[in-house]
């Protein structure tokens, strides 16, 4: 049996294992990504291996060897004893040469520099000491005999002292960063030292760290792997990792000596945001069998803590402002259940080693099961925290979003602590457009909520300012002009910059107000403002045909023996306009003057390749694109004042995508709740009855009213006319009048003209349609359409007009006169009423 025990996981694969069946054992360093497993150097005598590393031309070896004990375990270093140093020729095996001959333990970590393939004349070798300083060997190679790779003047290596006085120490393979701490004047002070190709080093930064070292002995991190097998010296252990992602994050986790069983403690600094928060979490009964030591794992967005046994906690650490942002589950939960009870140990990135089995891991957020787990739980900050945590995967946002509606339309009302919708909409498009510049984080909303003061289960959590780290260089590249950028905003800005539609609220206000007095707003600024919504719609549509058009390719790939797709669909190839065909027989053109040709788009809710049913996008709505368009230009200068370096046309681009998304996740949820309630066309029309489909729909889409309204963002055109038409199918007609009197319903244009056409004159539908017509505005003289009307009571004339209109600009309604649903009696006498309530009053 061989037991696998990874001394050094480095770049490129180099591994260390003993075979511990034989009284003797050996060492090997084997490359362990190669197709097969190669050994590059065996120890024969009774030396064990306790640090070792490679350098990248695999033609240097260095390792720290000491004395077995008779036992098979590492020798504790007793006096007399010897830790040997070597560095090893073995391209091929050749020279020996003795680095250190020392009585304390010695760790070796080759520099593996960012540079070409080529390979480098001179190599960097750290020496981690356990008397607590680190040096670097600089290490010329030559070639001899063909190839043949020879140290060059062995006898004398040039070295320097790159730190010293510390008790705690972290190596980053992937970016050749070494984070250290040493005290001064009893405080602990966190450094970083970059290293580069060109043999320099550089310290970083200096930041202070609330806490107490000075009786926590020695630590290292990712220089090797620890002896896992010593459980209650690891859980009493102090642990502390360093953690960095491309954003520009800089986290600190730290869990003192664990003392006691019945809760435990842990603190996080997020030095990128200012401040840190520790977490007191109450354990409950301990079940000795699984008390191991805590674990921290890089997530990228996310740091998770996990205690075996006990409880796994998630935490947001690119939004970490609220508690409801991290996911916090306790011993008492399945996931906990299916997580393994043993210790990990975190490596380099999201690298982890299952001590148990000796099993190296990479450990990602499985998506699919992230998506149950969020159907089945009833917690409304694990809902947030899950849905969150969903969309910041980015895998295949088109099926994910997909399933999210699928669940929200489901679970409409379940959250008492948010509205799920607004969370949805405003998460969902956060992430459709943040990985497209950095510091979008600060700029742009990432949810509906600005404070969360409902307490979560089992976690006392305090949280405090803490100072920024001091930047020791002026000139940033890469993950450290991150960083800057990230404390120069920690620093300066209070309050937040994340932008809101208060001024589009604003501006919007005034416009209308304009247009019921008769005023009117410069013509250039108004057609300014409708040019940008129609940039929105244009967009909205060409992403929609393109997400359809890769989801067939994809398909037709899945699938290249099975049937074609047909070729008669308009909606996915032919040009931007389209008829429907209603039942009554008359084509009605859905484009309306003064727009682009609007069509309904191709849906990305179940089959992204059939077109979508709901008739919206069909009509003009001139209030709708007058908040688009003020959206549009709002958010643009707010991006454009903040957003430094970022050319103009990319900025403009990503506000286009941002408002669309917003749009296209209105319409997808929309689409979702009509196909699962099968509703069909003919629901457009006002005789017949409602179904419990419509009434299902009806309220789906007063949910979205609510929670776009409250928000202030656009809703697609049509949105209020398939909302008023639901509406006067399933409501009483005191319970449809208090719904438009307060605003909920708006009387479009359509909707009133579809109400006149579709209704017969019985006593109950002339009630019902004088109810109506006394709720419409008088004309106005206006720069923008008659699109839709406010709620004032005045008299019919602008309403005949508009009959009038209808009725001369459709030749096909010329075959039916004299048959027409309007009757022109119930019109003279609406309107006598009407005036003698007017002079009566």
């Amino acid at each position: 049996m061989t037991i696998f025990i990874f001394f050094n996981i480095q770049g490129n694969g180099i591994l260390q294992h003993s075979n511990s069946k034989k009284i003797e054992s050996k060492d090997y360093i084997e490359d362990y990504f190669a197709d097969a497993l190669n050994h590059l150097y065996t120890f024969e005598k009774d030396l064990q291996v306790i640090s070792c590393s490679v350098n990248r031309e695999r033609t240097l070896l260095a390792a720290s060897l000491v004395q077995a004990a008779k036992d098979g375990r590492r020798n504790e270093l007793q006096p007399g004893s010897k830790c040997l140093t070597l560095l090893v020729e073995i391209h091929p095996v050749n020279n020996v040469k003795v680095l250190k001959a020392v009585d304390s333990c010695i760790w070796v970590q080759f520099l593996y520099p960012h540079v070409e393939s080529h390979p480098l004349p001179e190599n960097h070798l750290l020496l981690i000491s356990e008397e607590k300083y680190i040096e670097q060997f600089h290490v010329q190679v030559i070639q001899e005999d063909g190839n043949k790779v020879v140290i060059k003047n062995s006898g004398h290596l040039p070295r320097e002292r790159v730190a010293e006085d510390f008790v705690w120490a972290q190596w980053d393979m992937s970016e050749q960063r070494l984070y250290y701490i040493d005290l001064k004047k009893s405080r602990s002070i966190l450094k970083c030292i970059q290293f580069y190709s060109n043999e320099h080093f550089t310290v970083m930064f200096e930041a202070p760290l609330d806490i107490s070292l000075s009786d926590s002995g020695f630590k290292l991190v990712n220089f090797g792997c620890d002896d896992l097998r010593d459980q209650e010296k690891l859980s009493k252990h102090l642990t502390l990792y360093v953690f960095t992602n491309r954003t520009g994050s800089l986290c600190v986790c730290y869990c003192p000596n664990i003392d006691s069983w019945e809760r435990i403690t842990y603190s996080v600094f997020y030095f990128h945001k200012g401040h840190s928060k520790t977490f007191t979490v109450a354990l409950g009964s301990v079940d000795s069998r699984v008390t191991k030591g805590i674990t921290f794992l890089n997530l990228d967005y996310y740091v998770a803590v996990y205690l075996p046994g006990h409880f796994f906690h998630l935490l947001n650490i690119q939004h970490p402002d609220l508690i409801c942002h991290s996911l916090f589950l306790t011993g008492n939960n399945e996931v906990i259940d299916m997580l393994p009870h043993r210790p990990f140990q975190s490596l380099s990135g999201s690298l982890v080693l299952d001590g148990g089995s000796g099993k190296l891991y990479r450990v990602l957020l499985n998506q699919s099961y992230l998506l149950e787990f969020l159907r089945d739980t009833r917690l409304d900050c694990e809902r947030m925290a899950l849905l969150h945590c969903v969309l910041s995967c980015g895998r295949d946002p088109q099926r994910l979003e997909a399933k999210i509606i699928q669940w929200i339309s489901e679970n409409i009302s379940a959250c008492h602590s948010f509205d799920l919708i607004q969370e949805f909409l405003i998460a969902s498009s956060y992430w459709s457009i943040y990985p497209e510049t950095s510091n979008m984080d600060k700029l742009l909303p990432y949810s509906s909520l600005l404070t969360w003061n409902t307490e979560i289960p089992g976690i006392t959590l305090v949280t405090e300012e803490i100072p920024l780290p001091l930047m020791k260089v002026h000139s940033f590249k890469g993950y450290w002009e991150k960083l800057n950028s990230n404390l120069e905003y920690a620093k300066y800005s209070k309050p937040h910059l994340h932008y809101n539609n208060g001024v589009v609220r604003r501006e919007w206000h005034s416009l209308i107000s304009e247009e019921k007095t008769g005023k009117r707003s410069s013509l250039v600024y108004v057609r300014n403002i409708l040019d940008n919504a129609i940039k929105v719609i244009s967009n909205l549509q060409a992403k929609t045909l393109a997400a359809s058009t890769a989801h067939v390719n994809w398909k037709s790939l899945r699938h290249p023996g099975g049937p074609r797709l047909s070729k008669s669909r308009p909606e996915a190839r032919g040009p931007a306009t389209s008829t429907r065909q209603e039942p009554s027989g008359r084509g009605v053109n859905v484009c309306a003057s003064g727009s682009p040709r609007l069509r309904a788009g191709v849906g990305s809710v179940g089959d992204a390749a059939e077109p979508r049913l709901t008739p919206l996008l069909q009509e003009e709505d001139n209030h709708q694109r007058l908040l688009m368009g003020l959206m549009v230009s709002e958010l643009k200068d707010h991006l454009l004042r903040h957003l430094q370096g970022v050319e103009k046309k990319k900025i403009e681009q990503m506000v286009l995508d941002y408002i669309s998304k917003l749009l296209d996740l209105i319409c997808q949820i929309l689409e979702a709740s009509w196909r699962k309630h099968n509703l069909h066309p003919w629901v457009l029309h006002f005789n017949r009855r409602a179904s419990a489909a419509e009434f299902a729909v009806f309220h789906i889409m007063t949910r979205i009213l609510e929670a776009t309204r409250s928000l202030f963002l656009p809703l697609p055109p049509g949105f209020h006319t398939l909302h008023t038409i639901l509406g006067v199918h399933c409501l009483p007609l005191h319970n449809l009048l208090h719904y438009i009197d307060n605003g909920v319903l708006l009387l479009t244009e359509t909707a009133v003209t579809r109400l006149m056409k579709d209704l017969d004159n019985t006593e109950k539908n002339e009630k019902l349609k004088f109810s109506i017509i006394v709720r419409l505005p008088p004309p106005r003289s206006s720069v923008m359409d008659k699109s839709s009307f406010s709620l004032e009571f005045l008299p019919l004339n602008y309403f005949i007009e508009i009959l009038t209109d209808v009725e001369s600009s459709n030749p096909a309604l010329y075959a039916f006169e004299g048959h027409d649903n309007v009757d022109a009696k119930f019109v003279e006498e609406a309107a006598l009423k009407h005036t003698t309530m007017l002079l009566g009053s």
